[in-house]
């Protein structure tokens, strides 16, 4: 253990982490370009009068309409800065804090990419990385240095890590083993005419779930060790470039890659990256031991832990995480399932008992609309119907009189108790909401084969004029 504590602050080249935020910067900085253009934030932003934000931050809303154009200017600006490394502790804090608001304002379109996006913010603005081959180092050269501690490669590998091991654990259930996921993925989708027949396989899609497991699973280990470091690494290039021509993943496979650097020795990559940077001398590595001692023991070492427990939480919570979706998000549970249905509302006056009219349409739009099929959603939507007819006066009971709720094109069945008033009820943030229904799993039809529509939901095409 001593020398485990040892290796963990014994001072490395920096020029991993120096690179890392070249690419961090970079990537930042065209996603924020990307999410414009493709129309991202206006669906997202814009047209919606009222958001599904993750609970406690539903004051977030107020940042929405054309807010978020501004929001997302300056976000640009303070990305580029990072790149350069100008002002860089300030500007990553405000990046971070900036694209918190995006994370946190909206779950229609939740994204684990975006997820990652923040967790990485959130590490940077701890970390030297303006120390070399930055604006800041330019201007005030007593900043400059050449070395860190080792721990921070290896936090960045536990990230990365937990992406890979926690996405290749969830993959071990009945729809995506038989390929039911896949064939959702690949429904409608054939990169070249002559493929078309390729492509409605059921032997790809067995070999696609395969693959994905045995790919996430191991690709860490096999980056880790020196011999299979390379194939390691043609194997994530095969995988991240075939995902994003097939699927339209944004930035998300090239951020992914970034992470390899972070494998190699750090004077291999100052030699490929910084051939002008110094070769580390027991002169230049001098770092601050207590300074890094105290960073990692006070805030990276609680982080590590959090990072290990969230994605497993569900696990001690009751009930089928893909029907329930409670502990889904934060969990690295990727492209795992897809979920489709609607609910009707019945609004009630508590003090006439007349049933008043409503229809969903009138507060929110047709893609949020969709998105009723996940229980928290679906119970926000009650409270800010109840929250609507307030402003006219009115207490109401809010009931979910139907909730034809299908994941991954089973039978279709009723995803919330109808006598149960939701604008009434508080969401618990820690165990089973017993209002969601228990999934049954008799007399299921085969699946039903629906697109996954991936690029669409996340990612859609500009907008024509």
């Amino acid at each position: 253990m001593k020398n485990f504590v040892h290796k963990l602050f014994r001072p490395i080249d920096n020029a991993p982490l120096i690179v890392f935020r070249l690419i961090f910067g970079f990537i930042f900085l065209y996603e924020l370009y990307y999410l414009l253009k493709s129309g991202w934030v206006k669906r997202t932003l814009i047209k919606p009068s009222y958001n599904f934000t993750f609970f406690g931050f539903e004051w977030l809303n107020h940042l929405m309409g054309t807010y978020s154009y501004v929001l997302f200017g300056i976000m640009m600006v303070l990305a580029f800065f990072v790149f350069i490394g100008f002002k860089y502790r300030l500007n990553i804090i405000l990046l971070t804090l900036g694209w918190a608001c995006i994370y946190l304002i909206q779950k229609t379109d939740y994204n684990n990419y975006h997820y990652l996006l923040w967790l990485i913010s959130i590490i940077m603005c701890f970390l030297p990385a303006h120390t070399y081959a930055s604006v800041d180092a330019r201007l005030r050269p007593e900043i400059k240095a050449y070395a860190m501690p080792q721990w921070i490669s290896w936090l960045l590998i536990f990230q990365i890590s937990c992406v890979y091991f926690y996405a290749t654990i969830a993959k071990f259930y009945p729809d995506w083993l038989d390929g039911t996921i896949t064939k959702a993925i690949y429904n409608g989708r054939e990169p070249f005419p002559f493929l078309k027949e390729a492509f409605s396989s059921q032997k790809l899609f067995l070999f696609t779930a395969y693959a994905g497991i045995i790919f996430d699973g191991l690709v860490i280990p096999a980056l880790l060790w020196r011999k299979t470091r390379w194939i390691a690494i043609i194997a994530s290039l095969i995988f991240h470039l075939s995902n994003s021509y097939l699927h339209g993943l944004g930035t998300f496979p090239y951020f992914s890659l970034s992470f390899s650097i972070f494998f190699f020795k750090p004077e291999d990559i100052r030699k490929f990256f910084l051939r002008n940077k110094p070769v580390l001398t027991d002169e230049l590595a001098q770092i601050n031991y207590k300074e890094y001692r105290t960073l990692f023991w006070s805030f990276f070492a609680p982080y590590i832990v959090v990072q290990t427990l969230l994605p497993v939480r569900h696990y001690a919570i009751k009930g089928d995480v893909l029907w329930t979706e409670e502990g889904h998000r934060l969990s690295w549970r990727l492209m795992l399932r897809y979920r489709s249905g609607n609910v009707r509302y019945k609004v009630v006056d508590k003090k006439t008992n007349e049933v008043l009219h409503f229809r969903n349409n009138e507060l929110i739009t047709d893609f949020q609309n969709k998105k009723l099929a996940h229980p928290d959603i679906a119970f926000q939507m009650a409270h800010h119907i109840r929250d609507h007819f307030a402003k006219q006066g009115k207490d109401v009971a809010v009931y979910a009189i139907r909730s034809s709720v299908s994941v991954n094109g089973k039978n279709t069945q009723q995803m919330i108790d109808p006598s149960v008033d939701l604008a009434a009820t508080k969401w618990n943030y820690f165990g089973h909401n017993e209002w969601i229904r228990d999934r049954k799993h008799i007399d299921e039809k085969p699946p039903t084969v629906v697109p996954m529509k991936i690029q669409k939901l996340h990612y859609p095409l500009p907008e024509k004029k």
